[in-house]
């Protein structure tokens, strides 16, 4: 049987490249500066930007005002292409999105999180056989399906690829079959927001909880919220996962997308860094079982996975693994979490987020 990427032939950038209709950008920050970034190095014009209205009052991003899209229509009628430039979760942010791409063209360039670099067509056949290997490795139509149109969105940039296949975060504790004994390990727990989810979802029984949140400001937030729980069960540790028990310097946002960073970033701005220590799974295990082992560790998966790699091997713990940060996550991580453990069986689900952000792989 063919594979499905054999049968694509064009990328959004392609499209991008050959189109004379003008190019908006729909957002400001980061999303919007990074794909700026890859119009201007694959020389493609940006006309305008636009945010939604109430985000508009008459200031300036990268030196263009930025325009309600009543301006955007007015200014180009039908002869412009909206480019999304963040992501949300949000329901009604995702609805509003999907009924200008009911009236206009429109697209959410995939930009990796974390690393450079594209996940264009060359990328894709240049990793072909790893991606097809993946695939084949999938347990249910479900994950195959979610990987194929997740693949299909990074290439197009076409967000009904998301929408058809995504299903609810809820999902993932049946799926995984987690139950009232768990040693749940939260490998970037953020304010505490996913063992509060845990907690929902078990009626607050399980054995003992371990979690870990480099961020300082998050991490105290963790622990207020958190209180109730006790230290006997729950073990909370101000650090980020990593495969050596080591120090790095970290990109402190005091958000979701705090990250170890290259040295040479810390002097663009030395006061957004702080060095922060990282530390082994196993270390902090010091060899005693876990069973359920959760991964959102802003492109350190990989790192975490290593530093887990004994307690993968011996007590086979069930896994939830963020597959979104880097372009290589789709392929690597799958391949390496079935190097680690052949008898685990993968499976892949998309849950609702404009971008990818909330695609994950879930392993038992």
């Amino acid at each position: 049987m063919a594979f499905f990427l054999d049968e694509i032939n064009e990328c959004l950038w392609d499209r991008l490249k050959a189109t004379e209709k003008k190019i908006v950008l729909y957002g400001m920050g980061d999303g919007a500066e990074k794909i700026k970034a890859v119009l201007d190095e694959r020389e493609i014009p940006l006309a305008d930007i636009m945010a939604s209205d109430e985000f508009v009052r008459g200031h300036s991003f990268m030196g263009i005002r930025v325009k309600t899209l009543s301006e955007i229509e007015d200014l180009y009628g039908d002869d412009f292409i909206i480019l999304v430039c963040f992501g949300t979760q949000i329901p009604e942010v995702m609805e509003k999105i999907a009924y200008i791409s009911r009236k206009h063209e429109l697209y959410a360039p995939n930009v990796p999180v974390v690393s450079d670099g594209l996940f264009d067509l060359d990328y894709a056949k240049e990793h072909r056989d790893e991606l097809e290997k993946v695939y084949k490795l999938l347990a249910d139509e479900q994950s195959k399906k979610v990987f194929e149109n997740v693949i299909r969105y990074k290439l197009s940039g076409k967000l009904d690829y998301l929408t058809e296949v995504e299903t609810p975060s809820e999902e993932k504790f049946d799926l995984l079959k987690i139950g009232t004994e768990e040693i749940y390990v939260d490998l970037g727990a953020y304010d505490g927001d996913t063992v509060i989810e845990f907690l929902n979802e078990t009626s607050m029984q399980f054995t003992k909880i371990y979690a870990m949140e480099p961020d300082a400001k998050n991490y105290r937030k963790l622990k207020r919220r958190l209180y109730m729980i006790g230290s006997a069960l729950l073990e909370a540790y101000n650090c980020g996962a990593w495969d050596e028990d080591t120090s790095v310097l970290f990109n402190l946002r005091s958000g979701r997308s705090s990250k170890a960073v290259p040295d040479k970033n810390a002097s663009l701005n030395p006061a957004r860094f702080r060095e922060v220590n990282m530390l082994k799974v196993d270390t902090m295990l010091q060899g005693n079982p876990a069973t359920y082992l959760k991964m959102d560790v802003e492109g350190a998966e990989e790192k975490a996975l290593f530093g887990a790699r004994e307690t993968i091997a011996n007590f086979s713990p069930k896994l939830n693994i963020a597959l979104y940060h880097r372009n290589e996550d789709m392929f690597k991580i799958p391949l390496l979490v079935n190097s680690m453990q052949k008898k685990y069986k993968l499976y892949m689900r998309h849950h609702p987020y404009f971008p990818d952000w909330d695609t994950n792989l879930y392993a038992l």
